[in-house]
């Protein structure tokens, strides 16, 4: 079984400006320090044919996590993170995701698009966060599914406030 993740987010900026910001190292060093956790890293940024692949590790610390997770996990969890942005075509673009927990059966995958005008994007993305545990797995695919829904929205405030500073 699998739970779905859907998130839209609309940026004042056109899908060039943001897919420039998406394949800055700058950007995704400062998204990391901000909104990763007390372990973060930036793994690597790799340009990769007009595009951009990021790998990234998340941190959650263990009183944070709900208490059905921290039953089958003790102690902090480290997300491992592949971000992936293929190249800007006229207003658009399009990526994939795919985020695991070392030693859980926990993945997460899924994909990202761009698309817009001159003076506006929309980012659109969908995945599934899956749990192969019996019993439980349901409901821990629920609640990863709704603090993905709440990370995308705190990246979404980052990166408004990276592009009024820019």
């Amino acid at each position: 079984m699998s739970r779905r993740i859907e998130h839209a987010a609309t940026y004042d900026r056109s899908p060039q400006l943001l897919h420039t910001v998406l394949l800055d190292e700058a950007y995704w060093r400062a998204r990391v320090e901000a909104v990763g956790g007390p372990a973060a890293s930036l793994d690597s940024v790799e340009r990769v044919d007009g595009g951009v692949e990021v790998r990234l590790t998340q941190s959650i610390p263990a009183e944070h996590l709900p208490s059905v997770v921290r039953k089958l996990r003790s102690g902090d969890l480290l997300v491992q993170r592949i971000e992936r942005w293929g190249s800007l075509d006229g207003f658009s673009a399009s990526g994939s995701f795919r985020a695991s927990v070392p030693g859980t059966p926990v993945t997460l995958d899924g994909a990202h698009a761009l698309s817009g005008d001159d003076a506006s994007t929309t980012s659109r993305t969908t995945g599934t966060a899956k749990v192969a545990v019996p019993l439980v797995g349901a409901k821990i695919e629920k609640i990863i599914a709704e603090n993905i829904a709440e990370l995308l929205v705190i990246e979404q405030r980052f990166t408004v406030a990276w592009l009024a500073q820019r």
